[in-house]
Formats: structure tokens, sequence, C-alpha cells
């Protein structure tokens, strides 16, 4: 998910999609059709760019769906968001105690666990209090391009760690003072995936859904896969490589690029919760998965691990990844 900043902060735009017929302008909320039976909503969910293209024999119906979707997106949002003041993730943060917290969240955070594990802790998403330090020391006039001072780096990681996070149907709690989450590497790709239930609730098997993060079911009405572009992180909003998705197939993009805090671009928002350091590993790295919380989850996670523990869990998940390297080289590794 995506926070707006009132610091000095460059936005990336998500990835480009394209289709059959070619690139499809982003447009504030509009639904048209590209073929009669292929629906496409393009507007702007969770602090980015997004489209759905669906593909439905009855258009009204195509249409009710789109409706839905965006209700789940906005319910979802109230959930997550970091940038609504009632939102249960807000209260949550503030109180450092949340009872009777709404399911997705509890879903979520157990999610977030399991990928915490699996990365050994270097997917967390209890790096909030990073986020909040770095926001704040940019946002002053005339701060220090050296960043925070160490001591408060070190007292802001002080307060990191998923594993002191207790979560249930009942209850949501820090044990922990100062702790606060975040779902920005989590969220969207979530949020994409319970749209796919939906539509795939309701009867459809052919569509594109991008909230952020992407996912197919299906293939492209012609017959085709889906294509998309991943874009160039030396110049945002151009596409670099197409790629096809197939059926069930999601695709996120992480990078460093993405949001900045100081004019330097020294320091971003991918934050390793080891030492409170910036990602520059890579400038970006793509993930092909299952599902759009995966693909969301390991493209975060990749930009701060090497290569080679990347790709043992590329094999053993049976994934595809790509790496935009700090030379501007690309690697592709798959299972």
């Amino acid at each position: 998910m995506s926070t707006p900043l009132s610091a000095p902060v460059r936005r990336r735009r998500f990835l480009g999609i394209t289709a059959a017929a070619g690139g499809l302008p982003l447009l504030p909320f509009t639904v048209r059709a590209q073929t009669p039976r292929l629906r496409i909503w393009t507007g702007a969910a969770l602090g980015a760019d997004a489209v759905l293209q669906i593909h439905h024999p009855d258009p009204a119906i195509a249409d009710r769906l789109i409706a839905a979707s965006l209700a789940e997106v906005r319910r979802l949002e109230a959930i997550m968001s970091l940038y609504q003041a009632e939102s249960a993730l807000v209260r949550l943060n503030r109180d450092g105690v949340l009872d009777d917290p709404p399911p997705d969240l509890v879903r979520v955070l157990a999610e977030s666990a399991r990928f915490h594990a699996l990365m050994d802790g270097m997917f967390d998403v209890t790096v909030q209090p990073l986020w909040q330090l770095y926001a704040a020391h940019f946002g002053r006039p005339n701060a220090d391009p050296a960043g925070p001072p160490a001591q408060a780096v070190q007292d802001a990681v002080a307060r990191v760690g998923q594993d002191r996070v207790e979560y249930g149907p009942r209850r949501i709690r820090f044990r922990g003072v100062g702790m606060g989450i975040t779902l920005n590497s989590i969220g969207q790709g979530y949020i994409t995936d319970r749209v796919v239930e939906l539509l795939r609730a309701g009867g459809v098997t052919h569509a594109l859904v991008n909230m952020g993060k992407m996912r197919a079911i299906g293939e492209h009405p012609s017959g085709t896969p889906w294509r998309v572009g991943l874009e160039n992180p030396d110049a945002p909003g151009v596409v670099a490589e197409r790629i096809a998705l197939r059926d069930d197939q999601a695709l996120g993009t992480a990078g460093g690029y993405a949001t900045v805090f100081d004019t330097a671009g020294r320091f971003n928002h991918i934050f390793n919760p080891f030492d409170g350091t910036s990602s520059w590993r890579f400038k970006a790295v793509s993930v092909i998965a299952p599902t759009a919380t995966e693909a969301n989850v390991l493209s975060t996670t990749f930009t701060l691990t090497p290569i080679e523990q990347a790709r043992a869990v590329i094999r053993a998940r049976n994934l595809a990844a790509h790496f935009v390297l700090p030379d501007g080289s690309r690697v592709t590794e798959r299972a």
C-alpha cells in the first residue's frame, strides 16, 4: 500500500499494461469497451494507477462486477490504510491494541507472518517506525542529507519485530512500545487477490486485475496471454520489457526508485528490518507468482537479499523473477 508524504518524495507509476490492441490510457474512473465483451475500468486505487479488464458476455453484469470490485477495494482500504484517520490499522498503530479486529486484517497478518518466516525475517511489516523516522527527518527544512542520526536509526530498529505482534480473531496487540505496522509491501497484492476471488465468484473467466499488483484470470479474450509491461526504473512510465501473464499468474514489481525521501535519492522506502538501511542492491525486481500477495511480498523482499538467496526461493516455489541491476542490466531467474 502507498502512503502519501509531505516530504520530497518521487513516485513512479505502476507497471504499464498492454493488451492485444495496444496500450491503455489511464483515465480517471472510466469504464469503456475495447471489444463488445471486454469492459475496461481505469482510475486510481490504493494511491496508484489501477485497471480492471473484464470479459463477460453481458456488459451490464461486467459493469456491476467492476462496481462491486471497487466497493471491495474501498472496504479493504478502510481496514488497511495508513492515511485514513479511523482505519483499523491506524487505530492499531495509535493504541497498540485492537479488539475485535476485522478478519481481513487478521488474515493479512497471518500471511505476513508466513512470509516473515520464509524470508528469515527480512520481510517484516513492523518497519513503520523506520518510515516515520525518515519521513520526519527529511520533512524538516535543511534536513541533514546524510540521513537521521545513527542512534535514532538504532532506536527505530529496536521497535521493529514481527514476532512481537500478537494477532487473533479477538485481539491484535503489540508486545512493545512505539511499534507500528505498514502493509505497503503486501496490501496491494492482498487486495488484488480479493478482487480476483470476487470476479471468479461472479463467473468471470477472462480478466486482468491491476490494483498496483497484477493477476490474470484465464487468457485475453483474443486467445493470447495477457501482455504486461515492466517499467524502466531509470525512466519511470517507460516500458522496458514486455512479458506474458497466463491464468492465475500474478506480477509484482518493487524498487527503491518508487519512493525516495531525499532529493539525492539515497534513501528510499524499502527498509532492511535488521539495520534500518535502504535497499539499493537492485534497481527493481519483478516477481511472477501464483498470487498477487506472494508477488508483492517477494518482489519487495528480493530487493534486500543477495540474488543467490532469492534464487533458492524462486526454485523452491516455482517462480520467475526479473532483476534490474545497479548498472541497468537485467537478469531473469526461473525455477
